[in-house]
């Protein structure tokens, strides 16, 4: 098999990942013993947690301006939100735009622009489908607000989902990062939302298919009016 094929097959893994995937082995070799239908279902929940845990490298636009999405999945909601009240960032509504991850994608979250983490705040809360509108607002979330080098600022929030019940936050206040660095990530299933500068568009769609850390959701330099979308 060609390195080509190999690494096409075999992803880098997330050290969260280290914490399960032998526990999902473990299991299958059990299931194997007790009877060998199940094992191979064992099998394929170790092949599933594997996955899960990929994080594989991205390749990056670094253009003045850019906003990238932080997440793998589908544009499930584009609308006016104020952001969390933890932040500070007052009570005008921002542009929102939600990144919904169901089970299947990678939950590696990665930082939409270059600046400084100057705000991070966790609030507990529940566990509802993430795809639904008030899961912004009523479940478990981890904030942070990112100050770019022209003053202007981007809040990027984890929320969990319905079956999610680890928000993952890797960096510190202060940190400063370049956009498409990895900062966190998520178990199992659940949602980004971004929080785009004042009188910046999105140039995605609802139900179009994001790839993190590569994926252009706004361009700050950009007059382009807001993007519609038809399914094909």
């Amino acid at each position: 098999m060609s390195a080509d094929m190999l690494s096409t097959v075999i992803k880098p893994i997330h050290r969260e990942g280290w914490r399960f995937i032998p526990i999902f082995g473990a299991v299958a070799l059990v299931l194997f013993w007790v009877w060998q239908p199940l094992g191979w279902i064992g099998l394929g929940l170790t092949v599933w947690c594997y996955y899960f845990f990929r994080d594989p490298k991205r390749v990056t636009p670094t253009r003045e301006g850019l906003i990238i999405s932080p997440a793998d999945g589908v544009i499930s909601l584009i609308e006016p939100a104020v952001p969390p009240a933890e932040l500070e960032m007052g009570d005008k509504p921002m542009l929102r735009v939600s990144v919904f991850m169901n089970v299947f994608n990678c939950h590696v979250n990665r930082l939409p622009v270059p600046g400084e983490v100057t705000k991070i705040a966790y609030r507990p809360g529940k566990f509802l489908n993430a795809s639904l509108d008030k899961a912004s607002v009523d479940n478990e979330r981890n904030a942070l607000v990112v100050r770019m080098d022209d003053g202007r600022e981007l809040a990027v929030v984890q929320i969990a989902g319905l079956v999610a019940r680890r928000i993952v936050c890797e960096v510190p206040e202060g940190a400063r990062l370049q956009a498409g660095e990895r900062f966190g990530m998520i178990r199992f299933g659940s949602r980004l939302d971004v929080y785009l500068p004042d009188g910046v568009e999105p140039l995605v769609c609802l139900g179009q298919t994001m790839v993190a850390g590569e994926t252009v959701l706004a361009d700050m330099t950009s007059p382009e009016p807001r993007r519609e979308g038809r399914e094909r």
